[in-house]
Parts: structure tokens; C-alpha cells; sequence
């Protein structure tokens, strides 16, 4: 009973170990998130603000060359949904979709990993206010930081992540899931 009760302890004691220095796996990883968008827009004398639902699709390496560290690089498609405001008695949207790629840095701690994030974001916005509507495009700086609970190859993250466009400014909340092959 003795060696049955220690080698009980022994293999959860070497389950749980394996499981705390868990998240930093390396590799491809894909993934998705859902959340919400705050558009702040501001473009000459119209000026609005809205939230609507966010999502975005991404993808990463994570190159796990240091223990403890992750470094990886993430790309994803995300879709900011459509801020709709009121100006002047009339109806404003403005809508924003885009491609971004990042370099994060982050530090394990246990299966909880805390990461930071900058990079760029290529995108496209239309706006349209009393029966006008346009296209703009650019490139501008992104930032994020986030938390992400690793378990095996699946992980749970949620973050915030800023992006100061030409005439919107973005902040995105999101929870989301990946896989690491």
C-alpha cells in the first residue's frame, strides 16, 4: 500500500511538472479569436466612437530557443467589424479589415505564459457619411500584450492590442484558441 500511495504521488508529482514547464511549445501554430473592437474615428469635423464584434484568424512560429522565453513571429487576418455614429443627425460607418504580422516575446511562467507584442498592420477601411463613401488603405504600427494558458499543443490566450490607423484608432479584446503541430 506503502509503494502504491509513493508511486501515486511520484506520477502526478511528474505529470504536473511536465504540464508547468509546458508554455513555451515550439513550432507552427494556428489559431482564432473572437472580441470586441473600439473604433475611435476622427477624420476633419466628423468624429465618433463605437464598439462592435471583432474576430481574427492567425497563425505563428514559436522558435523556443531559449527555456522559459517563448520568441515567435504571428501573422493573422483580422476584421474590426463596423463602427456606426451619429453625426450632425447623420448616420456615419466606418469599417475596417486588415492583415498584421508581429514579433512576440513572452515568459512562461508555469503553463501561463505573459507576452508582448509590436509590429504593423496592413489595412483597409470605407467609410460612408451623408451619401458619400470612400476606401483608405495604409500601413501603420501595432502593438499587443496578452496571457495564454498552454496545455500539450492547445492553448488559451486573451489579449488587447492597439492600432492607430490614419483616421481610427482601434483597441481589440479578444480570447481565443490555437494548436501547435
Amino acid at each position: 500500500m506503502k509503494k502504491l500511495t509513493i508511486s501515486g504521488i511520484a506520477l502526478v508529482l511528474l505529470l504536473v511538472s511536465g504540464t508547468a514547464w509546458a508554455g513555451g511549445e515550439s513550432g507552427l501554430y494556428l489559431g482564432g479569436s473572437l472580441g470586441s473592437s473600439g473604433l475611435e474615428v476622427s477624420d476633419g469635423s466628423v468624429a465618433y466612437d463605437d464598439n462592435d464584434t471583432a474576430y481574427k484568424i492567425f497563425g505563428g512560429y514559436n522558435f523556443g530557443i531559449i527555456p522559459l522565453i517563448n520568441l515567435a513571429i504571428e501573422g493573422s487576418y483580422v476584421d474590426f467589424g463596423t463602427a456606426v455614429g451619429n453625426v450632425s443627425g447623420n448616420r456615419a460607418e466606418t469599417s475596417v479589415t486588415g492583415w498584421d504580422l508581429f514579433g512576440l516575446v513572452g515568459v512562461n511562467i508555469g503553463p501561463v505564459s505573459l507576452f508582448g507584442k509590436v509590429g504593423a498592420i496592413r489595412w483597409d477601411g470605407e467609410s460612408s457619411y451623408l451619401s458619400q463613401s470612400g476606401n483608405d488603405s495604409g500601413t501603420d504600427p501595432a502593438y499587443g500584450l496578452g496571457l495564454q494558458l498552454q496545455i500539450s499543443s492547445f492553448a488559451i490566450r486573451a489579449e488587447y492590442e492597439l492600432f492607430t490607423l490614419d483616421k481610427v484608432d482601434i483597441g481589440f479584446v479578444s480570447a481565443g484558441v490555437s494548436y501547435t503541430f
